[in-house]
């Protein structure tokens, strides 16, 4: 019987994705339509209005994500050891080449560490050429992905370096046989890595989410924000205007504030929108990176061994009084920290002991 319902919730997972799918595809070719009508538009205007050959001035920018003009420094741009980072560096070129094959976690380990043997044991690195501008925490819940936690490591660092960030890597990963419970992961996270610095913003990033564009910039300025606002499994669109889910960040100041992340949603699904709910309680608004600063691709996967959570719906509806009773304020854990080469390993066993909510 508990085979069949897991194998029912995952159907279930997979029928929402595939119908998502559909709606994406319906709204891409409706704004072909309109681009295309668009075209037709300003043919028409500019044949009707063309006055001793000057064209009739009207605005035809119809594409209301395109990034606005952003100044990058040139290459070659001499910055001191005393100054602060600049936020625009020419390391920083734009368009990123994605790779998704496999590879050992001792292998880039290795590659990494010989191209920037300064980063110290557990993940931690900082700029020697400038002043950070930011320390930001990395915090990825983990659990039986093993294959993509390297690939994501590969990618990431040299990117976060190009960026002149302070940074570490926090893996927080959930043993025991309970139902993922990610946002409970990203609080157990942020609590251990306060522990090792006075980080200014947390950056919460999923394991299989590769960043397409390297001026997507990971520091704390516009938090709260969402990184990944087109992800290619999506058609490279958002899914809904309060999607806040596979790459976020928030000052650590944002973080205390809205009390964390929810610890009751156990199971895939249901957390990135109630952090939203209280983002928006706490009177924050959500940035996110123009055009296509937020592209993001997906390494294949289909939620092995986690089941859909179908309690969300009725949790998401009491996020306003479930906020100051779930989350920082009620969490229990005992963890256990190692350090690699690359990363600080959290290892928590959860349960609903741990996390008890009292009556709201």
């Amino acid at each position: 019987q508990a085979r069949t319902n897991q194998c029912f919730t995952l159907s279930n997972a997979f029928l929402n994705e595939y119908v998502f799918m559909v709606q994406a595809r319906g709204i891409q070719f409706r704004e072909n339509v309109k681009n295309l009508g668009a075209q037709v538009l300003e043919q028409v205007v500019r044949g009707a209005y063309s006055v001793n050959g000057t064209d009739y001035s009207y605005d035809f920018n119809f594409n209301d994500s395109d990034a606005p003009p952003t100044t990058y420094l040139p290459v070659g741009f001499t910055y001191f050891p005393s100054q602060i980072c600049p936020e625009r560096l020419p390391s920083m070129k734009g368009r990123l080449e994605v790779n998704m094959s496999e590879v050992s976690l001792e292998d880039v380990e290795r590659s990494l560490l010989e191209v920037e043997p300064s980063m110290a044991f557990g993940g931690y690195w900082k700029p020697k050429d400038c002043i950070p501008r930011w320390k930001v925490a990395i915090l990825v819940p983990f659990r039986n992905r093993h294959e993509h936690l390297p690939i994501l490591l590969r990618h990431l660092v040299p990117v976060l370096q190009k960026q002149r960030l302070q940074f570490a890597f926090y893996v927080i990963e959930q043993s025991g046989t309970e139902p993922f419970n990610r946002a409970m992961l990203f609080n157990v996270g942020y609590k251990e890595a306060m522990k090792d610095l006075d980080w200014d913003c947390l950056v919460f990033h999923d394991v299989d989410h590769l960043m397409e564009n390297d001026r997507n910039y990971y520091g704390c300025t516009n938090m709260p924000r969402h990184f990944a606002v087109k992800l290619d499994k999506y058609s490279y669109m958002l899914p809904y205007h309060e999607f806040f889910g596979g790459v976020s960040g928030l000052t650590v100041k944002q973080f205390k504030k809205i009390n964390g992340f929810p610890n009751a949603f156990w199971g895939w699904g249901g957390e990135d929108d109630d952090l939203w709910n209280r983002v928006q309680f706490a009177n924050y608004t959500v940035s996110r990176p123009h055009g296509d600063q937020g592209r993001y691709m997906s390494i294949p996967h289909h939620h092995r061994g986690e089941v859909q959570f179908l309690g969300r719906y009725s949790l998401l509806r009491h996020s306003k009084e479930r906020q100051k009773v779930d989350g920082l304020n009620n969490l229990n854990y005992s963890p256990l920290v190692s350090r690699r080469p690359l990363y600080t390993n959290i290892t928590v066993s959860l349960s609903r002991m741990l996390a008890p909510v009292a009556d709201y």
